[in-house]
C-alpha cells in the first residue's frame, strides 16, 4: 500500500521547525523528502538543541537531539553548500528532478546564489516552490527574523495567555512554527491539486506572523466585532462559562459546560440545583457576565471532592470533565497506545536499535502514513542522493 503522496519529490531547503513540520507530514504521506543541510554549520540548527540525545552505540550523544527527531523523520539528509557554484548546480539538479521546494531563507535570501522563486520557476514552470519566514516576503517587517517566540508575541497570542494578573505568556511548545507548517503543507496540497488541474506551478508565500494571527480565531473576531481588546483569562474561556481548571483536594481537574442543559446538570452535582434557574447564571451570556461570583461557587463546591470523583460523576451525567495529564501520563495513557501516537521506528545505529517518536495523527483508510526511516544523521544520505539524482557527481 503506498502514500498519498507517494512518487512526489520534495526538495526541502529548510530548517528548524516550521519547515521541518511540513516536510515531515509530506514525507508521511509518501513523499520522498531531501533534506539539504549545511556542511559548514553541522547541519539542521536544532540538531544541536539538547539536553536529550539519542545514544549512539558507543555510548556517547549522537546528533539526533529530542527537537531534531520531532520534526525530521522520513527523510534523507544531504550535505551540500549552497554558498559554492558547485552546491548550487547541486541545488538545480535536484530541483529539475523535485516536484516541490519548501525553503525558509530571509526573503530575498536565496537571490544570491540564483536560488530564490523568480528564477526558479522561470526555469521549472511546474514547481511549487513554498518560502515560509517571520513576516512574509511583503511588508514592513518583511527582513527582520523569524522566531516562534518573536511571532507569538507580535501575533497576539502572548497577550491571551497566562494569568489575569501576571506576565504574559508564550505556549509551552513552538506553536506558531508547528501552525505554519500546518498552513504551508495545507498551501502546498492546493498547489498539487492546481498543478494537477493546469501543468503550472507556483509559489507559496506563508508566514509564523500571518498564521499566528490567523488562528486568533474566536479571538481575533471578537475583537474584530467588538472593538474591545481581549484581556487574559487564565484557563477561562472568553465565550462559555463555566469552562476551566478547578482545584480537587488532591489535583485538578477541567470542566467544560457547553450549553444551558449541562449546565443544570453540573448544578445539580455540586449541590446546587438553584443555580440553573438564578437569572444571574440561568443562560451562557449571563454565566459569562457574572463569571466572577460563579467561579466563587463552582470552586467552592469542588475543592473538597477528589477529582476522581468529579470525573466520574460528571462523565456519568454528561457534562465534559477531565483530567490534567502530564506530558508522561498523556503519552502512556490507554488513548494513546490505541491510537498509535507513540511510535518506535528501527535505527540501527543508536542504542537499543530504535528511536521512539511522536506518531502522525492522520488515520487515512486507503492511503495510512508510514513511518519509512527514522530521523537521519547529518549527511548521511548524501552519497546515494548524488548517485541517483546528480550528473556528473561532484568531486569528492
Amino acid at each position: 500500500m503506498t502514500g498519498a503522496l507517494d512518487g512526489l519529490i520534495v526538495l526541502d531547503l529548510s530548517r528548524i521547525l516550521a519547515g521541518p513540520t511540513a516536510t515531515q507530514m509530506l514525507g508521511d504521506l509518501g513523499a520522498t523528502i531531501l533534506k539539504i543541510e549545511n556542511p559548514k554549520s553541522g547541519g539542521d540548527d536544532t540538531r544541536s538543541w539538547g539536553p536529550n540525545y539519542a545514544t549512539g552505540l558507543d555510548g556517547e550523544n549522537t546528533d539526533l537531539s529530542a527537537y531534531f527527531m520531532c520534526a525530521n523523520r522520513n527523510k534523507k539528509s544531504i550535505a551540500v553548500d549552497i554558498a559554492t557554484p558547485e552546491g548550487q548546480d547541486i541545488i538545480r539538479q535536484l530541483a529539475a528532478r523535485a516536484d516541490i521546494v519548501v525553503e525558509n531563507f530571509k526573503p530575498g535570501g536565496l537571490a544570491k546564489y540564483g536560488l530564490d522563486h523568480d528564477t526558479m520557476l522561470k526555469v521549472h514552470p511546474e514547481l511549487v516552490y513554498c518560502s515560509i519566514s517571520g513576516f512574509g516576503q511583503t511588508g514592513p517587517n518583511s527582513e527582520k527574523p523569524g522566531y516562534d517566540l518573536m511571532a507569538q508575541a507580535y501575533g497576539g497570542i502572548m497577550s491571551l495567555t497566562g494569568d489575569e494578573d501576571g506576565q504574559p505568556m508564550k505556549v509551552g511548545v513552538g506553536i506558531a512554527d508547528v501552525m505554519c507548517g500546518m498552513y504551508a503543507t495545507i498551501g502546498i496540497l492546493a498547489a498539487l491539486r492546481h498543478l494537477e488541474r493546469t501543468g503550472e506551478g507556483q509559489h507559496i508565500d506563508v508566514a509564523l506572523v500571518d498564521t499566528q494571527m490567523a488562528w486568533l480565531i474566536n479571538e481575533g473576531t471578537n475583537f474584530l466585532t467588538s472593538g474591545k481588546v481581549p484581556a487574559r483569562q487564565g484557563n477561562g474561556h472568553p465565550n462559555i462559562v463555566p469552562y476551566s481548571v478547578y482545584a480537587g483536594t488532591d489535583g485538578h481537574v477541567i470542566v467544560a459546560v457547553g450549553n444551558d442543559a449541562q449546565f443544570r446538570r453540573f448544578c445539580d452535582f455540586i449541590d446546587h440545583p438553584e443555580l440553573a434557574d438564578d437569572p444571574s447564571y440561568a443562560t451562557n451570556v449571563a454565566r459569562i457576565d457574572n463569571r466572577a461570583a460563579l467561579t466563587v461557587l463552582i470552586s467552592a463546591a469542588l475543592v473538597h471532592m477528589k477529582t476522581a470523583d468529579i470525573i466520574a460523576g460528571l462523565e456519568a451525567i454528561k457534562v465534559p470533565v477531565g483530567p490534567i495529564n502530564n506530558v508522561e501520563e498523556a503519552l502512556h495513557s490507554d488513548q494513546a497506545k490505541a491510537r498509535d501516537m507513540v511510535i518506535s521506528v528501527p535505527d540501527k545505529d543508536v542504542k537499543g536499535g530504535a528511536v521512539s517518536l511522536l506518531g502522525n495523527p492522520l488515520k487515512l483508510s486507503r492511503t495510512p502514513v508510514t513511518y519509512r526511516s527514522p530521523p537521519p544523521h547529518f549527511g548521511q544520505d548524501t552519497d546515494a542522493v548524488f548517485a541517483e539524482y546528480i550528473d556528473p557527481l561532484p568531486p569528492k
